[in-house]
């Protein structure tokens, strides 16, 4: 890890609101602590894990819109989260000129991938735990996301 890619951790915490993260990676281990003026038992703590990743030829850039299915149903009608397993940059496509892996209304399947979130140069593929029909994708395209943050509502 490099001192740049440090700094974008550091910006990434203090635009969030972690108060802790853990990162290591192989024989790297950094912890970065935001200062509060929260005792330290009531700072949020969330640990990040590095998932394994598979490199993309290409970063996607483009800004789409957000996409809902008509009406947009409440998320306590029996919908499943699928929610960020780390901090990073969510990507609906592999590539900025390839198809979304999934949109609104789809079929989704256990183990399909639905998006690709970039930590630390490195591309996450996010994957179903879910079977069911893809009701809200719930983050734009090249957003920050937050460790735990909603991504897309599931109707099983």
């Amino acid at each position: 890890m490099n001192l740049k890619e440090i700094q974008q951790l550091i910006d990434m915490i203090n635009n969030s609101d972690i108060g802790e993260a853990i990162i290591e990676e192989a024989d790297f281990k950094i912890t970065l602590k935001r200062s509060s003026s929260l005792p330290a038992a009531q700072a949020p703590v969330q640990p990040i894990t590095q998932a394994i990743a598979q490199p993309v030829a290409q970063q996607p850039t483009a800004t789409e819109p957000r996409e809902k299915s008509e009406p947009s149903a409440p998320a306590n009608d029996g919908l499943t989260e699928i929610r960020s397993p780390i901090v990073g940059t969510f990507y609906r496509s592999p590539t900025p000129e390839a198809e979304p892996f999934v949109n609104v209304q789809d079929t989704i399947e256990n183990g399909q991938t639905l998006c690709i979130i970039e930590a630390m140069k490195l591309m996450n593929e996010i994957e179903s735990d879910y079977s069911g029909t893809l009701v809200e994708i719930m983050v734009e395209n090249g957003q920050p996301v937050e460790y735990d943050q909603p991504l897309f509502l599931i109707k099983p």
